[in-house]
């Protein structure tokens, strides 16, 4: 098949490794002539996927038609903060007939709308699925094995999703709730900061178990709210992803808690990055919403504090841990 990866991040270019290894033609489009021709030229992504070797076989374009033309399936590997620009670039060029998967994890800060529907609006395509669990550039790159969930609201769509990507080191799920994959990917990268904060501070794996695990109770709680089946959390875009997010060495979102958990400032760990990390971003969003909708996130709450109202990462700690009790729920 041909395929593109609108993308050129450590996920994009992990995805277009997946993909060739199955045999398949890889496009990658990214906005930058020069630093892909960087990437070409030295069969390396030095600045989002670096040690990784890259197969003179890939495709690295800045022109969106060029990138979509005659393309069978097309992978949206783009931070949520950029989504929408970037997909104005490409408004009637993708093919029809094309299979479209998001790879985004997050909501819109504009609108709160879901990647995929962000993305749907946009390029006027009838439907989108969407593909999201545990599963790091860095490690899916270097062919650990992997187990994600696609979805789509029509099963089908997730079911041609499903063969696209499953091979023998990513195992592919299917579900047939976007809204539940999609939420899961994007409130676990906020809890992620919170556990990261947590670790900063020095405190141990009690704290760390207490911030999952209640986080998870958050994550449900929201999703439910706006109409994500329950089973969805207790899978690979709920739980799995929330305990690789919050655990891992290649995670941004707690290593951007981690470093505000040892007292520098937001602004400070941001611009040092190169990479976005979501759950800042997306911190604002899902404590708007779930205000909106009357839902408790005292987690979620505590890190929107942390990046947008400089509070002190202990101080932070003692808020959540000097609320009134209640039963487990």
């Amino acid at each position: 098949m041909k395929i593109t990866v609108i993308g050129d991040g450590g996920w994009g270019t992990a995805v277009a490794l997946l993909l060739n290894s199955y045999g398949h033609k890889i496009t990658v489009w990214g906005p930058f002539p020069d630093y892909l021709a960087e990437i070409s030229t030295r069969c390396e992504n030095p600045r989002f996927l670096p040690g990784v070797t890259l197969p003179a076989g890939l495709f690295w374009t800045a022109n969106a038609a060029a990138a979509v033309a005659g393309a069978e399936a097309v992978i949206l590997a783009v931070p949520s903060k950029y989504l929408g620009e970037v997909c104005r670039n490409f408004v009637g060029l993708i093919p029809s007939d094309a299979l479209t998967v998001s790879l985004t994890k997050g909501l819109c800060e504009n609108t709160h709308c879901r990647m995929s529907e962000l993305a749907q609006e946009i390029l006027g395509l009838d439907q989108i699925a969407v593909l999201s669990g545990p599963s790091h550039a860095e490690e899916v790159a270097r062919g650990i094995p992997t187990a994600v969930v696609t979805a789509a609201a029509d099963e089908t769509l997730a079911l041609r999703s499903q063969s696209l990507f499953n091979g023998p080191r990513f195992r592919v799920y299917t579900s047939t709730d976007p809204l539940g994959v999609e939420i899961g990917g994007a409130v676990k990268n906020v809890i992620a900061i919170a556990v990261g904060a947590s670790d900063g501070l020095g405190f141990g794996d009690n704290t760390r178990a207490a911030l999952i695990t209640r986080g998870l109770a958050e994550i449900t709680r929201f999703g439910i709210a706006l109409g994500a089946a329950p089973a969805t959390f207790a899978g690979l875009s709920g739980v799995g992803d929330l305990i690789v997010t919050c655990t891992s060495r290649h995670s941004r979102n707690h290593t951007v808690g981690e470093r505000l958990g040892r007292g520098e400032l937001i602004g400070d760990i941001l611009d040092s990055m190169r990479m976005v990390a979501e759950g800042v971003w997306n911190a604002k969003v899902i404590h708007a919403l779930g205000r909106k909708h009357g839902v408790e996130m005292p987690i979620t709450d505590t890190v929107h504090a942390l990046c947008y109202q400089n509070l002190p990462a202990r101080d932070a700690v003692e808020s959540l841990m000097g609320r009134d009790t209640k039963p487990e729920s």
